[in-house]
């Protein structure tokens, strides 16, 4: 339907629109149409369309055909925010920005998915069927988005922990920081975080990684809880290392590429198993996995331990076990078969 630009509202907290992509879509829309109409809800507030919007009032047009949508509230706000992770230049704080506004309507508007949230409400209870099928909002998220799980939560927590003055250094600058660096400022102190992304801004540093106080803050001693927990996490353990090792792969060096590529397709090479590339392989699986499981360590995973339920434990319990089990089968048949 058409309805009069001067009654549909925008509001104020919304994105600005950019003024050359407004002028390019103007050419487009005189040229061939607006193809796509805007979507308002039922108050003629914007949900979708800011730039055709901008577009039509550049073009002088006094009605735009609109879309108008029965989303309301939070759900209208939400379809909004969705509709600017669409524009390809967001920045990783401003992306940030409307990730953790996203995150808060979804929880609001699916209690349920939200961390510690009342999930023994008897009427959360009575709709168990109903509660699976809402996904988290990583889930979602990353879905809608098209982006990994690991992704978004990598991105929630630069925009969590990342200070108001340290995001606006990074705004203010021209100089490009790259995300890993943004994680790596996120974890550091507020005056750690700020004095490390003035140095990125201004060039001083090319890398988080050379600020000489990036390493993480020691972690303060939690306060005594008042009772006894029913478990308690121990400490990240690294796996041992060793200045020397019961095997060697030999010093074999090739002059140039090519003789090793020639060595890697050679037909008659042996690459059957020694006891000294048996156990580099061992090795190196050992030391990825401790890598791997390292990441249950980090707080996105540990925040999720208090909520977990016994039965969820015990089946996380179990798995562990079947890890140990299929190691130790492995250890049992390896001794019997060691000559003496």
């Amino acid at each position: 339907m058409q309805i009069n630009i001067d009654r549909i509202q925008v509001n104020s907290g919304r994105r600005e629109a950019l003024p050359d992509a407004v002028r390019e879509l103007a050419d487009s829309i005189s040229a061939v149409g607006l193809l796509n109409p805007i979507t308002v809800d039922r108050d003629y507030i914007l949900i979708a369309g800011l730039h055709r919007l901008e577009a039509a009032k550049l073009l002088g047009w006094a009605e735009i055909e609109c879309n108008v949508s029965s989303l309301e509230g939070l759900q209208a706000e939400l379809a909004e925010i969705d509709e600017n992770f669409v524009r390809a230049d967001l920045e990783t704080v401003e992306f940030g920005k409307l990730l953790l506004r996203r995150k808060k309507i979804y929880e609001m508007l699916h209690p349920q998915t939200k961390r510690g949230g009342d999930r023994k409400s008897e009427k959360i209870k009575g709709a168990k069927c109903a509660f699976d099928s809402v996904p988290s909002f990583v889930d979602d998220t990353a879905e809608k988005l098209g982006l990994h799980r690991a992704t978004v939560k990598r991105q929630i927590q630069i925009a969590k922990n990342l200070t108001p003055e340290t995001k606006e250094i990074i705004q203010d600058t021209d100089r490009k920081i790259r995300k890993k660096d943004l994680l790596k400022l996120s974890r550091m102190e507020p005056e750690q975080q700020e004095q490390a992304a003035a140095q990125l801004a201004s060039g001083e540093i090319k890398s988080a990684d050379e600020f000489p106080q990036a390493e993480p803050p020691k972690p303060s001693k939690p306060p005594e809880p008042a009772h006894e927990p029913e478990w308690t996490a121990g400490p990240v353990t690294e796996p041992p290392a060793s200045s020397t090792v019961p095997y060697s792969l030999g010093d074999k060096h090739y002059d140039t590429l090519e003789e090793s590529i020639a060595d890697l397709k050679n037909p008659d090479k042996d690459c059957s198993y020694t006891p000294d590339t048996l156990l580099a392989d061992i090795d190196g699986f050992v030391q990825t996995f401790h890598k791997g499981f390292a990441w249950y360590h980090d707080p996105f995973c540990t925040i999720v331990f208090p909520h977990i339920s016994k039965v969820q434990f015990e089946f996380v319990r179990q798995r562990f076990e079947s890890i140990s089990s299929a190691m130790a089968d492995l250890l049992n048949q390896m001794e019997r078969t060691i000559k003496t």
